[in-house]
């Protein structure tokens, strides 16, 4: 079963359930992904639902930033189910070590030496993770590595 089919089979599920939650949250997602195939006239992959959950939860993790700063704790709360049920459609992140092993083995093959070659770094991280690979860590990681 797809990524797109997952997501469809549990908003039935969330609704039969009555978790309304569950429910908007997965809505707004199926909402991402038929806007996209409609726009570009074709079938999502999993690796395109994928990043538009990762863009998802981008936007939900900044919103959740921004309530936290306004005091506005109901709607924290809102923002962490929210996050918590994309994350569940996400693949595992790679660790802090695991990321740093990529990035290395990635610098060695581009043969990155400095901030300039960032692009390309980037590049080949995100072919050989994808998403699992969080994009301000390989950045920080970069960084720490060629300094």
């Amino acid at each position: 079963m797809s990524l797109k089919e997952q997501i469809k089979a549990d908003i039935k599920d969330a609704m039969r359930a009555k978790d309304v939650t569950k429910r908007d949250t997965l809505r707004n997602l199926n909402a991402a992904i038929k806007q996209i195939e409609v726009d570009e006239r074709r079938d999502l992959s999993d690796g395109d639902v994928e990043a538009i959950l990762t863009k998802y939860l981008k936007q939900r993790e900044d919103a959740k930033a921004q309530f936290k700063e306004a005091g506005r704790d109901d709607l924290v709360e809102k923002e962490d189910a929210e996050i918590a049920i994309v994350k569940q459609y996400l693949p595992e992140p790679l660790s802090d070590d695991e990321l740093k092993a990529l990035l290395k083995e990635v610098i060695e093959e581009v043969g990155a030496t400095s901030m300039k070659d960032m692009g390309k770094v980037m590049g080949a991280i995100k072919s050989k993770a994808g998403s699992r690979a969080d994009g301000s860590k390989v950045n920080k990681f970069f960084k720490e590595i060629l300094s």
